[in-house]
């Protein structure tokens, strides 16, 4: 079981030239790490956003998130809302569990393609440092751009997600977006935009 802070903002269409240009010059330390191809099989909960479940990679994977909620903004380019989350995952190790072939053809499943670039920040004492996503970080925040498809419908996303102590979950997220946004000045995020997975899921399917 895990516990997360994250912010999240999803816009239709292809990841804006300027929004990349940032992340890879401001943000990715190592330029010779390639993105993570992957695709997630969402269970598509419409009522239920506060619920997450998918397949992924083999193992089962259920969110819940947290009634509390808050926000960050820097000046008039970023405004988002921070929430807490719950996470379990489930593996079997046998691989006689969690088949796609079970689900392929119930619509209430659907299929989630991802590119998905990241940076990791290690943060002590509330001050973030970009580091190789290669290494084990016990204490601090995720920063990704993702490409999206869904039903041939195209999306990106940028998000924040820390990880540590419980009690510096929070800090660790809102440090690390002080951190990688004091030179962001590219495609302006709404909070109207910001949200998570089964909130876009119900836009789409």
């Amino acid at each position: 079981m895990l516990t997360t802070y994250e912010v999240r903002w999803f816009y239709s269409g292809d990841i804006p030239e300027n929004t990349e240009y940032w992340f890879r010059h401001s943000c990715v330390v190592s330029h010779s790490k390639l993105p993570e191809k992957r695709e997630d099989v969402y269970l598509y909960t419409p009522n239920c956003d506060y619920l997450g479940i998918k397949l992924r990679q083999g193992g089962l994977e259920v969110k819940w998130r947290y009634p509390e909620n808050s926000s960050i903004q820097f000046g008039s380019a970023v405004e988002g809302n921070i929430e807490k989350w719950k996470k379990w995952r489930c593996l079997d190790f046998s691989e006689e569990s969690f088949e796609f072939a079970q689900i392929e053809d119930n619509p209430v499943w659907v299929k989630v393609a991802k590119i998905r670039y990241c940076q990791l920040y290690t943060v002590v004492s509330k001050l973030p440092k970009a580091v190789s996503t290669d290494i084990d970080i016990d204490n601090g925040c995720s920063l990704e751009l993702t490409d999206i498809e869904i039903n041939g419908n195209k999306w990106w996303s940028i998000a924040l997600e820390s990880f540590g102590d419980n009690g510096n979950l929070k800090d660790n997220l809102e440090a690390t977006a002080d951190f990688v946004f004091i030179s962001y000045d590219a495609f302006p995020l709404q909070a109207d935009n910001s949200y998570a997975y089964p909130s876009l899921l119900k836009l789409v399917v």
